[in-house]
C-alpha cells in the first residue's frame, strides 16, 4: 500500500503494522472460504471442521487488530488522510470477520451435506458463484493493497453480475425442487450455501467502497456509478499529485547533495 512518510517513523511504523495485519486477516479469510468450498464440493468433513476451527484464529486477529487501532488513534492521533485509512481498516476488519463467519456456514452446510450424500443438484451453480466470489475478494484486498482506486470500481461493477448469478442460480434450484420434491432438503442446504456466497461478495463490495474512501475522501455506498467514477477520477487525480510531488521532492534532494558536493573545501 502506498501512503505518505511522516516524520514520526514510529506513526509510520504503526500505520504500517496495521495495513499489514489487516491484509494477513483478509488472505486469512479469503482461505477460509476456498477451503470452505473445496469441502462441499469434494464431500470433506475433516476440511470442513478445519475451516470451522479456523474461525478463532480470525476472531483472534480482530481482536489483535482492533487493540493496535485504538492505541494508533490515541497515541498518534492521526489527521485526514490517514485517519480515513485507520478508519477503513477499522470498518473493513468487521467485513473480514464477517466473510470468515460465512465460510464457517458453507462448511457446516457442507458437512451436512455430506452426511445426506452427494445431490447432483446445485453444485454447479455454487462452483460457478464462488468462482465469481473469491475473485471480487482477491481484487478488493489487492485494490487495498496497492491504493488502487479503478481496481475497487471494477471490484463494485463485478458485484452486480454476482447478484444475477445468485438468482439465476435461486431460479434454477427452485426448479429443481419443483421437479423432484424427493431433494428438497439436500436443495434448501445449497440454497444456504449460494446465500452465503452472495453476502461474502457483498463484503468484498464494502472493502472496495472503503478503498475509494480513504483514496478520494469521498464516501461512495449506495452512490449511483456516475457519483463513483466521479470519486475515482478524484483519487486518481491525488494519487498522481502525490507522486510529482514525491518526484519533485525526490529531484531537489539529488540537486541539493550535487551542489553540496561541487562546494570547493574550505579547509
Amino acid at each position: 500500500m502506498q501512503s505518505d512518510k511522516h516524520i514520526s517513523k514510529s506513526f509510520d511504523q504503526d500505520l504500517d503494522e496495521a495495513i499489514r495485519l489487516f491484509l494477513v486477516m483478509g488472505d486469512h479469510a479469503a482461505s477460509q472460504v476456498a477451503k470452505a468450498i473445496h469441502a462441499l464440493i469434494d464431500k470433506d468433513d475433516t476440511l470442513a471442521q478445519e475451516v470451522i476451527e479456523m474461525d478463532f484464529d480470525i476472531n483472534r486477529q480482530e481482536v489483535e487488530l482492533d487493540e493496535h487501532i485504538l492505541l494508533l488513534v490515541a497515541k498518534r492521533q492521526p489527521a485526514a488522510g490517514d485517519l480515513r485509512l485507520v478508519m477503513s481498516i477499522s470498518k473493513g476488519v468487521v467485513d473480514l470477520e464477517r466473510i470468515g463467519d460465512e465460510a464457517v456456514k458453507i462448511a457446516k452446510m457442507a458437512n451436512k451435506l455430506a452426511a445426506q450424500g452427494k445431490s447432483a443438484y446445485g453444485y454447479a451453480e455454487v462452483q460457478h458463484l464462488s468462482n465469481q466470489v473469491r475473485l471480487m475478494l482477491h481484487n478488493a484486498l489487492e485494490a487495498f493493497s496497492q491504493s488502487n482506486a479503478e481496481q475497487a470500481f471494477e471490484v463494485m461493477r463485478n458485484d452486480d453480475v454476482v447478484n444475477e448469478e445468485y438468482q439465476s442460480a435461486m431460479r434454477a434450484l427452485m426448479t429443481y425442487i419443483m421437479e423432484d420434491a424427493r431433494h428438497v432438503s439436500k436443495v434448501i442446504n445449497i440454497v444456504w450455501v449460494l446465500r452465503a456466497l452472495e453476502r461474502i461478495g457483498d463484503h468484498a463490495q464494502n472493502i472496495a467502497e472503503l478503498v475509494i474512501n480513504y483514496i478520494s475522501g469521498q464516501d461512495v455506498r449506495h452512490s449511483d456509478y456516475a457519483l463513483v467514477e466521479k470519486a475515482v477520477q478524484e483519487a486518481n487525480d491525488r494519487m498522481a499529485a502525490r507522486h510529482v510531488g514525491a518526484m519533485s521532492a525526490n529531484n531537489m534532494s539529488a540537486s541539493m547533495s550535487t551542489t553540496d558536493s561541487e562546494l570547493p573545501d574550505t579547509d
